[in-house]
């Protein structure tokens, strides 16, 4: 009988090794009697399950001689009292079958006839994960088809197979993949869930010893390294840097305690290529330094932790695994599903009773992206950051030993001294805004006061500032759309905004006209409400053309739904990024969709969408106008209205920051009948105006508004 040993050979050694699967080749129907007889089928707790790479496989042959073997005797001559067959190997734990019972041969035959475990295998192939060789009920390992097991091509998938063959979990340890996923050849797959609590419980530590891992102290190549980076002796003595012999080189190895016990170890060797070694806890680098201490700085590689040493600080820890690319979209995982960060849930303890974490990660995308992911789990509240010095005038230091290697310990130390809160969402300091506030102090915007109407009536009462929103109103024809036009022509003319359009009452080329005439000041045809008036050239037209492309965008909805609030200020967001509008108008409210829920009364409908209004005008530095009718007037008298008779809610005029009225005299014995009246009854900045009244003169023929001389 003929015996086939699969392991996992590390540095030619079997210490790290575990025993796959025993299984036997029968060589005569005698043999097969007396095999079946002595020994079953059996696996153990873990089970490197190997792809087709023949370099990842070793087969060794134990010859056995059926009779007078010391290890193997026959069941005829033992009364069917064998012993459990044991097998030893260098570096190994002895293995009994009976202490790691498994199903029988011929169970295991049954399940692989199933048709269940051939749609599993089908299943799990199609992913990537070949089965041929695993042991179901067990843990296998396995090269990970997302990852291929980094660049040192560990086998970091661990694989779990239901005994009965139907359903299978997967997880990949390396903390920047961490792929995992379960799959069943039922169509209920809870049974797969079911198993991947269990798998996860059967993932067992290694212990190491610095023997076991034949670390050696460091040689003068490596000290002569880390001195090139102004690490002293004294600080890899005191954190116990050691080195290992890996094929024909020499490797740093970083070794991890845990209360004065060795629970890891990281490898880097001098193309900076990283690994650890397998089935060991994940903790931070460092971590006894940290214990009772109220501040913890936290960096992303061990030569960072040695470094943060050199300037005097000794509360420091390394992450394990390195930064991930970005920042996950998804909500932070439970503690038992968090495998990327599962260090900082093993030290938990630790984390728990610092009042500040100091986040000192690299400054590249990958190294912020690791300090966001330390703070969703830390908590943002207790966590600071560590600004980086410019190294020129374009590019930061990166790290650290950066800083240590080319400003020194004490510029390190500062810098570690002067770190910042970490930003929280929605929380700010009055700090993080001084560069605002002092362009607005020294005036270096420009429009700190505002932006001109054009209309002299209205400098002290009235001034466009971007990000603020303007309610209009008016009672019906009295120019309210007519001002707006006139307006934003004169912004145009003398200060170069650009705007967007969604003018629902007017049709494009009516629009176009009223604009144009504007513009040009002359009317746009020989008709009668032109008078003598002469027209508009062709060639004025055609530049009129270019400066009304140049100038607007339109919103418009082509079919005969109503746009809602949120799709046109979508669409403003558009012409913002693309155009870089300065100015939107919405005209009217009233020709807008404002289906609300039944449970919303129309009041709380008018504060959450003028809410989004203002936040789109303040994020986008865009300034709003939103046209609004009054509700039906009773026993009018021809008195301008007011803003709290605006259709809908007090919250027009509330949350708004300027209120403006139109009014058009309509009465000829009360004066003349082209005096348009500007009230403006609302100015929430000071700066920009305050309330009153300004009349000017409306030139029907261009529809020009002029100041009163």
């Amino acid at each position: 009988m003929r015996f086939l040993l699969q392991h996992n050979p590390i540095a030619g050694s079997f210490s790290h090794s575990r025993l796959h699967k025993l299984s036997y080749l029968f060589m005569d129907s005698s043999t097969l009697r007396t095999a079946a007889a002595a020994t079953r089928l059996f696996t153990i707790n873990s089970s490197p399950c190997f792809s087709s790479s023949p370099r990842r496989l070793i087969t060794t042959s134990l010859a056995f001689k059926r009779i007078n073997n010391n290890n193997y005797k026959n069941d005829d001559d033992n009364n069917n009292n064998h012993h459990p067959l044991t097998l030893r190997t260098k570096d190994l734990s002895s293995v009994s079958y009976r202490n790691h019972p498994t199903p029988t041969s011929e169970t295991e035959e049954k399940m692989l006839d199933s048709r269940s475990w051939e749609i599993l295998k089908i299943k799990l192939k199609q992913l990537g994960l070949d089965i041929g060789r695993c042991a179901p009920g067990v843990e296998n390992r396995m090269l990970c088809p997302k990852c291929n097991g980094g660049d040192s091509e560990e086998l970091s998938l661990s694989l779990f197979l239901d005994e009965d063959g139907f359903s299978a979990v997967w997880m990949c340890f390396r903390a920047k993949c961490g792929w995992k996923g379960s799959t069943s050849a039922l169509v209920d797959n809870n049974r797969s869930q079911s198993s991947l609590k269990k798998f996860s419980k059967m993932k067992t530590i290694r212990e190491i010893t610095e023997d076991s891992l034949e670390l050696e102290p460091l040689g003068n190549e490596l000290r002569a390294y880390f001195a090139e980076r102004l690490i002293s002796a004294e600080t890899l003595r005191r954190n116990r840097v050691m080195q290992k012999r890996h094929g024909h080189e020499v490797v740093i190895a970083f070794p991890y305690w845990r209360n004065g016990k060795l629970v890891n170890c990281k490898y880097r060797d001098f193309n900076k290529k990283f690994w650890q070694e397998k089935d060991t806890e994940k903790v931070f680098y460092g971590l006894d330094d940290v214990e009772g201490e109220s501040d913890i700085i936290i960096v992303e590689g061990e030569m960072d932790k040695l470094s943060m040493e050199e300037a005097g600080f000794l509360n420091c820890v390394s992450v394990p695994d390195g930064a991930p690319s970005s920042v996950s979209k998804k909500n932070v995982p439970s503690e038992e599903q968090d495998t990327k960060y599962q260090y900082l849930w093993n030290c938990k303890m630790y984390l728990k009773q610092a009042s500040r974490i100091i986040l000192a990660t690299d400054g590249d995308p990958p190294g912020q992206a690791l300090a966001e992911e330390l703070a969703r789990r830390v908590g943002r509240e207790r966590c600071w950051r560590v600004r980086w010095p410019k190294k020129n005038d374009v590019d930061h230091f990166k790290d650290a030993n950066e800083v240590l290697m080319y400003l020194g310990p004490g510029a390190l130390k500062e810098v570690v001294e002067n770190a910042e809160l970490y930003p929280i969402m929605g929380l700010f300091n009055f700090r993080d805004y001084f560069d605002e506030i002092d362009a607005y102090y020294h005036r270096t915007s420009g429009d700190e006061f505002g932006i001109s109407t054009g209309w002299k009536a209205l400098n002290e009462l009235y001034n466009v500032l971007p990000g603020e929103l303007t309610i209009v109103t008016g009672v019906p024809n009295s120019g309210k759309s007519e001002w707006i036009d006139a307006l934003v022509c004169n912004i145009n003319e003398h200060a170069g905004w650009k705007f967007v359009l969604c003018s629902m009452e007017n049709k494009v080329r009516e629009h176009a006209r009223k604009l144009l005439e504007k513009h040009i000041k002359k009317p746009f045809f020989e008709a009668n409400y032109g008078g003598s008036a002469e027209r508009m050239t062709v060639e004025e037209f055609e530049q009129g053309k270019a400066w009304l492309s140049n100038t607007f965008s339109l919103i418009r909805c082509e079919n005969d739904s109503l746009p809602s609030i949120k799709w046109v200020l979508d669409l403003a967001k558009a012409a913002v990024l693309r155009h870089g509008v300065r100015g939107l108008v919405i005209d009217p409210y009233n020709e807008l969709d404002h289906q609300r829920p039944v449970s919303q009364t129309e009041t709380e409908y008018v504060s959450q969408m003028l809410t989004m209004v203002k936040r789109f005008a303040q994020h986008h530095a865009c300034h709003v106008w939103f046209v609004a009718h009054p509700r039906q007037l009773h026993n009018w008298v021809g008195e301008p209205p007011n803003l709290y008779d605006i259709s809908g809610s007090a919250h027009f005029i509330n949350k708004c920051d300027n209120g403006i009225v139109i009014h058009r005299n309509r009465d000829p014995e009360a004066g003349p009948i082209d005096r348009v009246q500007v009230c403006v009854r609302k100015v929430r900045n000071k700066v920009v105006g305050t309330i009153g009244e300004a009349f000017l003169s409306y030139n029907r023929v261009t529809g020009e508004y002029m100041d009163i001389v």
